[in-house]
């Protein structure tokens, strides 16, 4: 019998990433596709009031600051995050809304302020995908000399994040007065500047906005390599994962708990959220169907290119398609280390052609191709096997995240797996986390 003192029963967590025309190469391509869906607005709050139905945690925008001529539609002509973010803010009420953006070419205050004023703006919704940017093309952007290496990323990754959470408490709770009979607008004294003069910032704050609903905008982060996997326990509160296979994220799983409990972090609280990329049907044979549909849009051609961003670029069209996978680890040393080094591993332990390891790259896994139930039936497995705490949604083909919401949903919502109605209203309460105390508040405290 349930008491008040009973713990909730563990419920799975659901993100939605919003891509435009898709994360692929060919997805434009479908004769149903919108190709102008990634710049246009009533497409992406069409998604979003559809996912915010379906009772979403959250929804999701990566972003890159980096092109060439090769790069996927939907990286060609996208949104900014938080911009998109924002207007999409006005229209739902309850889904959370987490942007990507890079500490590699970006500055603390300016971050900080942006997130918060996101925050404010849905009231509690909002958080931040961290990331360091992988793709060297991106340093002359911004009139970089060079791209900085893998560990030289994660230390401004770490020393970024902790200048922004550090501006985002500038304002203890109750510092804002405004006392009109006084006339008594702030209590200075609650109201702090951060000082902050490390290795590769310096910013003396405070912020120029209070703290939200939230206390501080929710950190994620898809570090899989061990400079990103030490950040991330660290540092993150929600873990992206690739999802390639059940034992591989069971893998990555146990081993993000364990580095994040050491580090005295309450890790049962922290969420694993590998890719799903589901194709459902109302029967296992319209399932099937739609999954060639899928893979009739992915050519060779498109597949090696998407495949190539994990090894910065690098131009896999002059390698034999039929022979062994090339010997090309090292251009993602630099790169995208962790999913370059699994990709590379994997070729050389099955035996794949570059054609072989190029197509697997770009398909979706059958094990989540089926019928509304067959998908829950896969999804409860990886939930209750230690693999996920729940998955972030990417759709496949129009309209997926509707058959998604109609056909999966329910039947998670029927085994007790997922909410029937929101219970919160800011994001910290939907993946169950605590709101931090302010850090000025917590030393006035001890203080006393």
């Amino acid at each position: 019998m349930s008491t008040a003192n009973s713990t909730p029963p563990r419920q799975i967590k659901l993100g939605f990433i919003l891509h435009g025309v898709g994360p692929g190469w060919g997805d434009w391509r479908h004769p149903d596709a919108d190709p102008g869906a990634s710049t246009d607005i009533d497409f992406y709050l069409r998604q979003a009031r559809v996912a915010e139905a379906g009772k979403f945690d959250f929804l999701f925008v990566a972003d890159s600051v980096h092109i060439t001529e090769k790069s996927s539609p939907h990286y060609l002509n996208r949104f900014e995050p938080l911009t998109i973010l924002s207007a999409i803010a006005s229209a739902t009420t309850h889904i959370g809304l987490v942007a990507t953006l890079t500490v590699s070419y970006s500055e603390p205050y300016t971050v900080a302020r942006q997130f918060a004023s996101l925050d404010h703006i849905s009231r509690g919704r909002a958080g931040w995908n961290v990331v360091t940017s992988w793709l060297s093309g991106s340093a002359e952007n911004y009139g970089k000399p060079v791209h900085p290496p893998h560990e030289v990323r994660y230390r401004i990754a770490a020393e970024h994040v902790q200048t922004v959470q550090g501006l985002w408490d500038s304002w203890e709770d109750d510092a804002l007065v405004r006392d009109k009979a006084s006339g008594q607008f702030l209590d200075p004294s609650k109201l702090h500047a951060l000082n902050h003069h490390g290795e590769f910032f310096s910013v003396r704050g405070p912020l120029n906005i209070s703290r939200s609903p939230q206390g501080q905008p929710v950190i994620f982060q898809a570090g899989a390599s061990e400079d990103g996997r030490n950040f991330s326990a660290r540092y993150a509160e929600a873990f992206f994962t690739e999802g390639s296979s059940f034992e591989s994220s069971q893998a990555y799983y146990a081993d993000i708990k364990q580095r994040a409990a050491a580090l005295g972090r309450p890790a049962q609280k922290l969420g694993v959220l590998p890719a799903l990329r589901a194709i459902v049907g109302r029967t296992g044979e319209e399932a099937r169907r739609l999954y060639d549909e899928a893979l009739a849009l992915v050519r060779i051609e498109d597949a090696l290119v998407a495949l190539a961003r994990s090894f910065n670029e690098h131009d896999l069209s002059q390698y034999p398609l039929d022979g062994p996978f090339p010997d090309i680890a090292h251009f993602g040393a630099e790169s995208n280390r962790s999913a370059s080094e699994r990709i590379v591993r994997t070729a050389r332990e099955e035996g794949l052609t570059l054609r072989q390891t190029a197509l697997r790259h770009a398909s979706p896994r059958l094990e989540f191709v089926g019928t509304g139930v067959q998908v829950a039936d896969a999804i409860e497995r990886w939930f209750k096997g230690g693999a996920a705490d729940g998955f972030i949604l990417f759709e496949s083909l129009p309209r997926q995240l509707d058959a998604f919401v109609a056909e999966v949903v329910p039947v998670l919502q029927q085994r007790g797996l997922f909410r029937t109605g929101y219970e919160h209203r800011t994001l910290r309460g939907h993946l169950g986390l605590e709101v931090p105390e302010n850090r000025n508040t917590a030393a006035r405290r001890r203080a006393a």
